[in-house]
Parts: structure tokens; C-alpha cells; sequence
């Protein structure tokens, strides 16, 4: 059996965020990247997996040379070895052109399961798990909070979550790729013998030239922002039945958080 994971690099929540003056761009001098949080967790259940059904497990990441960093964090984690897909001439601006490209490079590598944390802690789209089941033609489940290989490894069973507390059980074919849940499990820390193992395992480096995609997503980024913080206070006044109707429209028709 072969898993593959897809892992992106992001900032940590501590790290301050500048825009360039470009105002589409961060300036990264002073940010700390780490491995994104739900990929972490989607890592984790790949090496479950891997340690009960006798699988390998590939780390695949796009982005910038300094996201090799997350390739080796996993490899160091146990997995088997990695591919580095440079983003560089790459359009990343659109979940439909990041699927692409992560697709395009791992198609014929054929693997029964792809996994994925359920969106990334910076951009947070939750639909490049989903598009990739589109383009290499595989069965998709989302929010999965539990997994298991049945029926002599043809078949993923998945525990997903629903709304208020449920969950359900379904059966996917494989090959299948699955966005998981945070929390599913918790995600390990790397041992010694695993950082000093990174070096002998293989990381496939591919670039734009290696692969062939259309990116016509008619998707544009115009200019990215910080969210102006605003604050205002409203003083009611009046009898407790003119309080009480102002109060009302208040929430009704500003704040919008009853109907």
C-alpha cells in the first residue's frame, strides 16, 4: 500500500505578518515557518496506517525552497521519503491551480490513499483535497476523524464528521483521497533516530518544466490586507419597551446574529 501526504509550510501564529509593498506579498524576514497544524495531523494517521497494513508513506509539499524544511520534519517523523514540487514560475494564488500542480506530479506514482490536512492555517481554502480526488479520479471523503483499511486492503472505511455532535461510517474504494479532521489523533515528535535517518532518505525535486498544466483558473488575487479593527458603542436610552425594540434592532439588523 502507498500513502501519499500533502504537507504545506506556513507561518507560525506568532510570527508577525508585513505586506510588501506590492500589497499581494508578505515580507518573510522576520517569519517563522513550521509545517501547517491539520497536515500534521493527516501525517500522523498516514503512519498509523503505515505501521498496521505494512504501507510507505510519501511527504509531498509545493512551495519554496525554504518548505523543504517540512519534508525533512516528516521524514524525521517516519515517513518514507518526499517529493519537493518548486512553486517558482508557479501560479499559487487559487486552490484550483495548487491541485493542479500537486497532481500533475504525483499521478503516476499511483498511490491508494492521498491525505491532507482540511485546509491550511494561512490561506484556509479547504478544497485542494478535494479538487486533487477530482483530477487523479479517486473517491473523496472530508472531515474524517477516523480510518480504517477493510476487505483486504481494497477498501478505506472513514468516520466523518456532522453537524451537533454526530458522526457517521462510510466505505470508500480505493484509491481515495481524504481531508482530516484536527484531532483525529495526536500527531508525534521526531526522535533522534529518525532526524539522523533524514539523510538517507530520498526527496524527488520537480519543477515547472517537469510537468503540464493549463493554469486558466480566471481566478486574480487583487491586493490582500490586514483587517482594520473597529470599534463603536452604542448608548440606548428610553423606557425598558423602547430599550428593549432598539436593543432588538441592533441585533436584528446590525449585528445580524438573530433572525
Amino acid at each position: 500500500m502507498k500513502i501519499c501526504v500533502l504537507i504545506k509550510q506556513v507561518a507560525s501564529e506568532d510570527s508577525p505578518l508585513t505586506l510588501n509593498d506590492d500589497k499581494l506579498s508578505l515580507k518573510t524576514d522576520n517569519i517563522n515557518f513550521v509545517s501547517n497544524e491539520p497536515d500534521n495531523y493527516a501525517l500522523e494517521e498516514a503512519l498509523l496506517l503505515k505501521e498496521k497494513n505494512d504501507a510507505s508513506v510519501t511527504v509531498c509539499t509545493l512551495g519554496p525552497e525554504s518548505s523543504r524544511q517540512v519534508l525533512k520534519d516528516a521524514l524525521a517523523k517516519g515517513a518514507d521519503n518526499g517529493i519537493f514540487i518548486s512553486d517558482e514560475g508557479i501560479d499559487t494564488s487559487s486552490p484550483l491551480n495548487i491541485a493542479k500542480t500537486i497532481s500533475a506530479a504525483i499521478k503516476d506514482n499511483n498511490y491508494d490513499l492521498v491525505l491532507s490536512g482540511l485546509q491550511s492555517n494561512d490561506i484556509g481554502f479547504s478544497q485542494v483535497g478535494l479538487l486533487v480526488a477530482e483530477y487523479l479520479n479517486t473517491s473523496h471523503a472530508s472531515l474524517v476523524m477516523g480510518t480504517e483499511i477493510i476487505n483486504e486492503k481494497s477498501d478505506v472505511k472513514v468516520k466523518l464528521e456532522l453537524e451537533n455532535g454526530w458522526f457517521q461510517w462510510s466505505e470508500l474504494s480505493l484509491p481515495a483521497s481524504l481531508t482530516i479532521q484536527s484531532g483525529i489523533n495526536s500527531p508525534r515528535y521526531a526522535t533522534l533516530k529518525g532526524i539522523m535517518s533524514v539523510k538517507n532518505k530520498e526527496v524527488k525535486e520537480i519543477s515547472k518544466n517537469d510537468i503540464s498544466i493549463s493554469e486558466d483558473s480566471n481566478y486574480t488575487v487583487i491586493e490582500k490586507f490586514t483587517p482594520v479593527k473597529s470599534k463603536e458603542t452604542t448608548i440606548i436610552q428610553g423606557s425598558a419597551d423602547e430599550i428593549t425594540e432598539q436593543l432588538l434592532d441592533v441585533l436584528k439588523n446590525k449585528l445580524r446574529i438573530v433572525s
